[in-house]
């Protein structure tokens, strides 16, 4: 996407002490055309006197206390992001909430957090752009209540089906590259793990290839042998998992997943999202050792065409990488574990 400030003078686009100071992005891409059929009426309307005069009136009340012991701000945002976010934050529960004996529900809370930090987060993109070394973590997020998962909010013109996002994962989600057929080659998937009170699993890729279901079968039982070790004093047995493994390539049978499903299911018994831009590649048997990857130069130079930052391999796959080429060592990071529960540790955020 282009530069969102590119309008304005050089001096003011590339200022990032200039962009701080604008708390909120709206794009106008975001804002349908004025259609007379929709948006106009044949009827009597206020005039825009009217309006204004009421939006000056709600100037003067302050709702920033609907924040208080309901949302907590994740660590990337500065001072100046809290400062953005909040008084957008405050001016869309004026619009939606004019009185303030006026209760705002959870939900609708929630929706206008998320967009107070996404459009707040477009200006930290272009101060990244900018100045990347200074700008680095964009990676905003808040925690609903003090028990509640920590989500993290994105920009939609950020996101892409073709590669992998930074952003942190929510729990139970898990980029992997499965080993694939010798016809297909290695193909992306995104695991998706839903956890709830009851007991085993439901698959609801239908049909299932036989490739797929033992992946999910080898996980499903390293995870109830190795429970203690992996999630702590959570039984998996009294949790109903749900699980989808979406391909994003040609590759469709989902062979040699086990591990990215293990750790799928530990991210979502945990709640703890999983790394961004991080893909997780092996192959469990239901020892719980980890099987060797056939082609893990081939394995890499997906994740690179993938956009990932990070590609968490098993440690007997490094010799075989010595046949990558130098290029592609400076665009990847390449991170061992040794078993399972390293690989769980290493792949969700603390």
């Amino acid at each position: 996407i282009g530069h969102l400030l590119a309008p304005l003078p050089p001096e003011m686009r590339n200022d990032t002490a200039f962009m701080d100071r604008i708390h909120s992005y709206a794009p106008g891409w975001n804002f349908p055309k004025v259609n007379a059929g929709v948006h106009l009426t044949n009827h009597f309307g206020l005039v825009s006197d009217f309006l204004s005069e009421g939006w000056s009136r709600l100037r003067s009340i302050n709702r920033i206390s609907v924040l208080q012991n309901r949302v907590h701000f994740g660590g990337a945002l500065s001072g100046r992001d809290l400062e953005a976010v909040t008084k957008t934050v405050n001016g869309l529960t004026k619009l939606l909430f004019p009185d303030p004996q006026m209760a705002v529900p959870d939900e609708d809370l929630e929706w206008i957090v998320r967009i107070a930090l996404e459009s707040r987060r477009r200006v930290k993109e272009q101060q990244k752009r900018v100045f990347k070394a200074e700008f680095r973590n964009t990676h905003f997020s808040y925690t609903m209540g003090p028990e509640g998962v920590e989500q993290f909010v994105s920009t939609p013109e950020l996101h892409s089906d073709e590669a992998i996002e930074a952003d942190p994962l929510p729990a139970g989600q898990v980029w992997a590259i499965s080993n694939g057929s010798a016809e297909a080659g290695p193909g992306l998937y995104r695991i998706e793990v839903t956890s709830g009170p009851g007991g085993g699993m439901k698959i609801l890729n239908q049909p299932t290839p036989l490739g797929l279901r033992e992946s999910i079968k080898v996980g499903e039982q390293n995870l109830y042998v190795k429970h203690k070790e992996l999630v702590g004093d959570r039984d998996p047995r009294e949790h109903e998992f749900s699980i989808q493994a979406r391909p994003m390539d040609s590759d469709k049978l989902g062979i040699g997943l086990g591990l990215p499903v293990l750790v799928a299911m530990c991210g979502s018994l945990l709640g703890r999202n999983t790394r961004g831009g991080t893909i997780v590649v092996g192959q469990l048997n239901l020892g719980g050792s980890i099987d060797t990857i056939a082609n893990p130069v081939r394995v890499a130079e997906l994740a690179v065409d993938k956009q990932a930052q990070t590609l968490l391999m098993p440690v007997a796959a490094r010799r075989q990488l010595n046949d990558l080429p130098d290029e592609l060592w400076t665009k990847l990071k390449i991170e061992f574990y040794k078993d399972a529960p390293d690989a769980v540790f290493k792949a969700l955020e603390a």
